[in-house]
């Protein structure tokens, strides 16, 4: 019997959960939400998370923290392996926040890596206990990476925001973009600002930069996602790439962030 229960935990006794799994290239997960909060690790491929009216990048190697009921959905660019753990309400930590993109260091990648072999760690095993401790201090201490593009509320400007993501390197002025939306350039200029924090040309920009960044990271040289992303040269482009992400696309184009990581300039 004690060796059943070892082997087969209950689910009260259940602290963290694992998930492994590849989903293909455009494959969208539709909305939903879990009662356990979650850390997802994309060891391969760029995928986008939605939710709480924003849309997260999310490169390989680094990973998104989605609050236990927060309704979310994802999309994939690219063939996509996560690595996914689901913390217990039990647990009561890391505390639940704001979803927001990680940087992964080589510690935490490895501890999500093991606890993935393990499959499911349990508060009955006290070496399962110390490993929840490291992983829970690990994913607290976590940089937030300014991977995240805040989404307006009001249709008028939705409609908008959804035209300007269906093709981020379009040289098409915003006056031109705006008719048919139900508001002017004007008012568009007031809605993105009061709703997203951000002017509409700064909501522009730091779009085609997402975009640029998940063009990259399926392959892309970065002068090709300059060029596809509206800049007119690519010593453009990374000025304000750096700017943002407080690193070169040269830099920012390595395959693991247990290499070299990337300190970023601003929160998002």
């Amino acid at each position: 019997m004690s060796q059943k229960r070892q082997d087969f935990p209950s689910e009260e006794d259940l602290l963290i959960r694992t998930l492994a799994v590849r989903y293909p290239p455009g494959y969208r997960l539709e909305t939903h939400a879990h009662d356990w909060s979650q850390l997802v690790y994309a060891t391969e491929g760029v995928m986008q998370v939605h939710a709480e009216q924003r849309a997260w990048t999310v490169p390989p190697h680094r990973a998104v923290w989605v609050p236990a009921g927060v309704p979310h959905w994802l999309e994939t660019a690219g063939s996509v392996a996560l690595r996914t753990l689901y913390f217990s309400p039990a647990l009561k930590r890391p505390e639940p926040g704001l979803c927001r993109v990680l940087q992964v260091s080589p510690l935490l990648k490895e501890l999500v890596l093991h606890a993935i072999r393990l499959r499911m760690l349990s508060r009955r095993q006290p070496a399962h206990l110390r490993l929840i401790g490291v992983i829970a201090d690990q994913v607290e201490s976590a940089e937030t990476l300014p991977l995240s593009l805040p989404m307006p509320r009001d249709p008028r400007a939705l409609r908008l925001a959804e035209r300007l993501r269906g093709d981020p390197g379009a040289r098409t002025p915003i006056h031109d973009l705006a008719a048919g939306t139900g508001a002017s350039k004007r008012t568009q200029e007031r809605l993105f600002h009061g709703e997203t924090g951000l002017t509409l040309g700064k909501w522009r920009q730091r779009l085609r930069l997402l975009h640029a960044l998940r063009l990259m990271s399926m392959g892309e040289a970065a002068t090709e996602a300059a060029l596809a992303c509206g800049y007119d040269s690519p010593s453009a482009f990374i000025a304000v790439f750096k700017k943002t992400f407080g690193a070169t696309p040269g830099r920012y184009r390595f395959e693991d962030s247990s290499e070299q990581p990337l300190r970023p300039a601003a929160q998002g």
